[in-house]
């Protein structure tokens, strides 16, 4: 009970909302019903919490030992950030301009390749969560993959609900607005950092 107590009175609920909107945007759960559509429609049997457990360890492996493999590289994670910021920043252009930037194979069945591996716990979402670790607190971190893992759920589960009753045009602005979000969080990251190498 004390070790809860310690780990939520680090829990920074501002750093919860805003990190929760950035890996929401980047893990892109709307934005990739299409994919879970065509994959279902290939025959591919899809669990919901399958998919979602899957991407929540392998997110949570990766926040805490992605840090200890930047130092096994001799890499600051401030450097990490820019570099991470400029990925990100690709990423959004792929979402605000409707280019592809970033080749994925998505081949494969089954609920954990290629759906919790490596489309939503990829390689967008490893950059965003260590690129992030310089401006969050780990616990604030924690609280906001756990959100977005519930929403995850929630989207895998309603799918076909979801594709029939917002629609093609409703899902396409959405992922423009999360785009400028990401944006915006990508600029924030490498100018934030490249004041703090310099």
């Amino acid at each position: 009970m004390n070790t809860l107590q310690v780990f939520m009175g680090k829990v920074d609920l501002w750093q919860v909302l805003s990190s929760f909107i950035f890996l929401i945007a980047i893990i892109d759960p709307i934005g990739n019903i299409p994919v879970t559509l065509q994959l279902r429609a290939k025959g591919v049997k899809i669990s919901a919490w399958k998919v979602s457990l899957a991407s929540f360890i392998i997110l949570m492996s990766f926040l805490f030992a992605g840090e200890w493999i930047l130092k096994l590289f001799g890499v600051q994670i401030e450097y990490f950030a820019i570099a991470g910021g400029f990925i990100i920043f690709l990423m959004a252009l792929e979402m605000i301009l409707d280019i592809t930037i970033f080749k994925t194979d998505l081949e494969g069945s089954g609920s954990i390749v290629p759906l919790a591996f490596p489309m939503y716990a990829g390689p967008g979402a490893f950059t965003a969560l260590l690129a992030i670790t310089a401006e969050y607190s780990i616990s604030s971190l924690c609280v906001s993959l756990l959100l977005c893992i519930v929403v995850l759920y929630l989207v895998l589960k309603g799918t076909d609900w979801l594709a029939q009753y917002i629609g093609q045009t409703t899902m396409y602005i959405i992922r423009k607005f999360f785009g400028i979000i990401v944006l915006a969080i990508a600029c924030k990251l490498m100018f934030a950092n490249l004041s703090a190498v310099f």
